[in-house]
């Protein structure tokens, strides 16, 4: 901690420029300047706040490079909440008007005046750090094998349609063994009821369909292509299911170190005590919202840095609320992606997803709605290191003692 330092810093985050301001003991502005989002403009302010000796400085939003350089650089940073900024400004100004440069002036001040109430904002733990790099790797590797797999779907449209409808899931490891195998319409040929049905015995078949019904698919499908373009095809056909066999293995390896990492984290009981969890979305929860418990001062700057929080936009009798586009994704997709899960295994979150419905809301929406729900849960729970129990979640009791 930096308590003695006499020039504090307010940045003002913006999307693609960042108002920063940096006061003196007195209050006083020292300096006010603006960052544009890259390394030059992060450089910049590494260089103008150490020309002033800062050490703390104060932003609303947790995340992103600015925040990245900061903490790593040693600065004390602290977090304050949108809707307390929105709450400071009538302090500031009778009319309570914004601009980035008031916004960064009045984080400034504030810490300043209030930053011994206010908590320091420090890195993740390593071990958070580390599952958080598994964690996003796979899911990148996920939207690789799903582009693969379109991709070959799309190939033997044209070349063998036959082998994408033999069996349901063209990614199945059963399809692409198949494919592997029968790569063309040439090689295909070569197939009766009993051959089909014995190498599906010899490749360890679960048998949920009869082979003389996928026999049947095969050769109710249009003829692929024969002769010397088929034999070139069939080789395009080999390369996409080992690429999409390489891209799979490596998904299973990386799901089997994310759940032994998850497994030694302190903060796993509290993320995979949430309904339908599992391990992977437990451990996409964890990392995206991490273990330093200033980095969300209140369940509403979790929500809202997610994107699931609606922004509303004011201006004399202008009143509009609109989605927040401006968002962590990584964050949002985790949340969304478990809030749509849950409604499988927790009676209310399926009540709160259908009146988000009953509203008239899309999918997405309500999805949105029920993410923003579960923000508060999650973050009381994360907050206190407490495990997620139905019987002491209020919201739940009351629906079901009205059932």
């Amino acid at each position: 901690m930096h308590d003695d330092t006499p020039a504090l810093a307010g940045i003002d985050w913006a999307a693609r420029t960042h108002a920063v301001c940096v006061v003196g003991a007195d209050g006083s502005v020292l300096d006010e300047f603006e960052i544009g989002h890259e390394r030059a403009g992060i450089d910049t302010l590494r260089r103008r706040l150490a020309a002033h000796g800062v050490h703390r400085a104060a932003i609303e939003r947790p995340d992103g490079p600015v925040i990245e350089m900061l903490v790593e650089e040693g600065f004390d940073v602290v977090v304050v909440p949108s809707r307390a900024v929105k709450a400071l400004r009538s302090r500031y100004s009778l009319t309570g008007n914004k601009s980035d440069r008031s916004d960064a002036f009045m984080l400034a001040d504030v810490l300043r005046t209030d930053g011994h109430r206010l908590r320091v904002l420090g890195p993740d733990s390593e071990a958070t750090r580390a599952l958080r790099c598994a964690v996003r790797t796979r899911k990148e590797l996920v939207g690789h094998r799903v582009a693969l797999v379109q991709q070959l779907e799309a190939h033997l449209e044209r070349a063998f349609p036959g082998g994408s409808r033999v069996f349901a899931d063209t990614h199945s490891p059963i399809a692409l063994r198949f494919l592997a195998r029968f790569p063309s319409q040439v090689k295909a040929d070569w197939l009766s009821e009993r051959r089909l049905a014995a190498w599906l015995g010899a490749n360890g078949y679960c048998g949920r369909k009869d082979p003389a019904v996928l026999f049947a698919r095969l050769k109710d499908a249009p003829d692929g292509l024969r002769g010397p373009e088929a034999e070139l095809l069939g080789v395009v056909t080999l390369a996409l299911v080992a690429a999409i066999e390489g891209v799979a293995a490596q998904i299973a390896e990386l799901e089997s170190r994310i759940t032994e990492a998850l497994a030694a984290h302190p903060l796993a009981r509290v993320f995979q005590s949430l309904p339908r969890s599992g391990t992977v979305r437990a451990a996409s929860l964890l990392v995206e919202i991490g273990d330093c418990k200033a980095r969300f001062p209140t369940p509403e700057s979790l929500a809202c840095l997610a994107g699931v929080a609606p922004s509303t936009r004011a201006s004399g009798q202008h009143h509009a609320v609109v989605h927040r586009f401006a968002s962590d994704k990584w964050l949002k997709n985790a949340l969304c992606d478990f809030a749509q899960d849950s409604v499988k295994a927790n009676p209310w979150a399926l009540d709160t997803y259908r009146r988000a419905r009953a509203r008239g809301m899309r999918h997405p929406q309500a999805v949105r709605v029920l993410a923003r729900a579960w923000c508060y849960v999650i973050w009381r729970c994360w907050q206190d290191e407490t495990p997620y129990d139905t019987a002491a979640h209020r919201g739940a009791q009351r629906l079901l003692e009205a059932a």
